[in-house]
């Protein structure tokens, strides 16, 4: 099925600001059978405490609980306005967050009754002074919080990966995300910081790890191509070593634009025939 598992919309306060329906537009314009809304849910009013870093990578992160009625409200106008000529889901795109997963938990037993698909990020983990820093908040932030990682790329790997299988085995409850989402984020910079080597064996052993739990918790992987048009990045997400070891498992890969903006909507949708063997 042509689809986008993976957009956002106006809401998200480090988007563009530009209209979802007119992202709706595009996608169906461009023949998609499936668009899933997934915009980036509440933190924790306490995370801060925990949150060392760039005040903007916590201010403009997710959406508030203020906006929850209008996105609700927004979205699901949407799905009734449109839904003949596409299927709409709505879903949130939720940070795990190390030591938070009662709020996380209860937030999707809230919610996760409105929703189809979700998916399952990490954009923080610990890091310098045992505080959680963004992961893809800009070069400066990623250096003052991974400092003493990011000249071992290895090393770094190590934290993230330990991090996503965390967040894999984390009891998140009944409506726990089903996709998880940019499983190779952590290279967001990797240009600018020398991080392009391929995993070594004892990443690569830990990754099997997450793809084995992965596919027996019947979960997907999201497929997702704004790596490459991110100018120091230049490679999609999880990238070629962890979608080959996902293709041998057979876990179902969800192709995600993580649009932010109209024309990102389908953005490298046709490189999937490339990307992925049949």
């Amino acid at each position: 099925m042509l689809m986008d598992g993976h957009t956002h919309t106006e809401l998200c306060p480090h988007g563009s600001g530009e209209p979802l329906e007119k992202m709706i537009l595009r996608a169906i314009h461009m023949g998609l059978k499936k668009y899933c809304i997934t915009e980036h849910a509440p933190l924790p009013p306490d995370f801060k405490n925990s949150y060392q870093g760039s005040k903007s990578g916590i201010d403009e992160a997710s959406i508030s609980f203020d906006d929850l009625p209008r996105y609700f409200a927004l979205t699901e106008k949407m799905q009734k306005k449109y839904g003949d000529e596409i299927d709409i889901t709505i879903g949130f795109e939720v940070d795990y967050l190390e030591g938070f997963e009662d709020f996380t938990k209860t937030f999707l037993d809230e919610y996760g009754p409105r929703t189809q698909e979700n998916i399952l990020s990490v954009h923080f983990m610990k890091g310098t002074n045992n505080k959680f820093w963004c992961v893809d908040n800009g070069v400066e932030d990623f250096e003052n919080g991974f400092e003493s990682y990011i000249k071992n790329p290895q090393k770094i790997f190590k934290l993230y990966y330990q991090t996503i299988q965390k967040s894999v085995e984390a009891d998140l409850g009944k409506y726990a995300p089903q996709r998880i989402g940019h499983m190779s984020l952590v290279r967001k910079y990797q240009d600018y910081f020398n991080l392009t080597e391929d995993l070594d064996d004892n990443n690569l052993k830990l990754v099997n790890d997450i793809l084995s739990k992965i596919k027996r918790q019947d979960r997907q992987l999201d497929l997702n191509l704004a790596g490459l048009y991110k100018p120091l990045c230049n490679d999609f997400y999880p990238g070629k070593q962890i979608l080959n070891l996902a293709q041998k498992l057979s876990i179902p890969l969800v192709y995600g634009s993580d649009a932010h903006d109209i024309e990102s909507v389908g953005r490298g949708i046709h490189l999937l025939k490339t990307l992925i063997n049949y």
